[in-house]
C-alpha cells in the first residue's frame, strides 16, 4: 500500500493557478470551500438557472457557467452525478486548457468509457472516503477525511503531484491519501454500496422488520429494534472496528451475533455477493445503468417509489417525528 501525507505534498505547483469545481451538492460545496479556505483559487461552474449558482455566490465563491469556468484551470474537478458527466465534458473540453488536470471523485465515467479524455490532459482521481458535509466538518476542525488518489493518464508528467496538491487543498492528505486505479476505487466502491452499505443494509432492515411484523410484534418496535438502534451498532463498528462493538455490545448480543449472522449471510448470501461484484467487473451494471438513464428511469422511479411507500417509512417517519433531536433534510 502506498499512502501519502501532507510532507509527501508540494501545494506550491498550484501557486496562483486555477482550480474549478463542476458541480456545488454535498461534495462540491465542500471542495470548493475547503480549497477556498487553503487559498487556492477556486471558480465554481454552474447552470445559471440552477439553484446553486446562488448558494455558491453567497457562500463567497466566484461562479460562472461551466464553459467559462474551464478556462484557464490547471484543474476541472467534476463532482456532478456520474450519467451527467459524459454531456458536460464534451460541452467544456474545447474550452479546456492543453495540459490540464481533469479530476473525478468517483471513477465511474472513465472506468466505463463514458468520457474518453483529449491525450493532452491528464487524468486523476482524488475520492475523499465520506460524504461531502463531513469533508467540510473535518476540514474546518482541523482534521481531513482519507482519500484516494488514482492516474488513468499522465499526459504532462505531473498528474499525481498535482492530484495531491488538490487533495491537501481540500484536508485529505492530513488524514492520509492511498493510492488505487480507476478500476479498484470504481469497483470496489459500486460493490460496497450495492452489497454492503444500501443495497445489503437496507433489504437486511426490511426483511427483518418484516420477519418481526408478519410474526405479530407490533410495527413501533421492530423498527426500533431493526432500523433505529442500527446507527448504535455502526457507530460502533465505525470508531473501532469489531473489537470495538463487541465490548460494547452484551454478552448475550455477541453470542447471538456468532451463531446467528452466518445463518442470515450464509453461503448463498456469499454467493450473490460475487454475482453482483461480477456484473460491476463486467460492464453488465454499468450498461444496464446507462441504458436505464436513457430510457428515462421507469424502472429505477418504479423501485424507488416502492421504497418510499413500505410500511417501515410510515412508521419511521412517525416514531422519528417524536424524536426532537433528529433533523431531516
Amino acid at each position: 500500500m502506498q499512502m501519502y501525507s501532507e510532507s509527501d505534498v508540494d501545494i506550491s505547483c498550484l501557486t496562483d493557478r486555477q482550480v474549478t469545481v463542476l458541480g456545488y451538492g454535498s461534495q462540491g460545496r465542500a471542495h470548493a470551500l475547503n480549497l477556498k479556505d487553503s487559498g487556492f483559487d477556486v471558480v465554481v461552474g454552474l447552470r445559471p438557472s440552477g439553484a446553486s449558482w446562488a448558494v455558491a455566490e453567497a457562500d463567497g465563491l466566484t461562479v460562472q457557467e461551466p464553459n467559462e469556468a474551464v478556462r484557464g484551470a490547471a484543474i476541472v474537478m467534476f463532482l456532478t452525478p456520474d450519467m451527467v458527466q459524459k454531456s458536460l465534458y464534451l460541452s467544456v473540453v474545447d474550452n479546456i486548457d492543453n495540459g490540464a488536470l481533469l479530476l473525478f471523485a468517483h471513477g465511474f465515467a472513465i472506468h466505463y468509457g463514458q468520457v474518453e479524455p483529449r491525450a493532452d490532459l491528464d487524468v486523476a482521481l482524488i475520492a475523499p472516503k465520506g460524504p461531502g458535509g463531513l469533508v467540510r466538518r473535518q476540514y474546518e476542525e482541523g482534521h481531513g477525511v482519507p482519500c484516494l488518489v488514482a492516474i488513468h493518464q499522465d499526459a504532462t508528467g505531473n498528474a499525481l503531484k498535482t492530484a495531491l496538491a488538490y487533495s491537501a487543498g481540500i484536508g485529505g492528505a492530513r488524514a492520509g491519501v492511498i493510492e488505487t486505479t480507476f478500476a479498484e476505487e470504481t469497483e470496489t466502491d459500486l460493490f460496497g454500496e450495492q452489497a454492503v452499505l444500501c443495497g445489503g443494509a437496507t433489504e437486511l432492515v426490511v426483511a427483518g422488520f418484516e420477519t418481526l411484523v408478519e410474526a405479530g410484534y407490533q410495527p413501533e418496535v421492530a423498527y426500533y429494534e431493526v432500523m433505529h438502534e442500527l446507527k448504535l451498532i455502526v457507530d460502533l463498528l465505525h470508531e473501532g472496528g469489531l473489537r470495538k462493538m463487541h465490548k460494547f455490545i452484551s454478552d448475550t448480543a455477541a453470542w447471538g451475533d456468532m451463531i446467528s449472522g452466518p445463518r442470515v449471510v450464509d453461503d448463498a448470501s456469499r454467493a450473490a455477493m460475487k454475482a453482483i461484484l461480477t456484473d460491476i467487473q463486467d460492464g453488465t451494471f454499468a450498461r444496464n445503468w446507462i441504458a436505464e438513464n436513457e430510457n428515462g428511469m421507469p424502472e429505477f422511479k418504479r423501485m424507488m417509489q416502492a421504497d418510499l411507500d413500505h410500511p417501515i417509512e410510515k412508521v419511521g417517519a412517525d416514531l422519528r417525528g417524536r424524536m426532537d433531536w433528529l433533523a431531516e433534510d
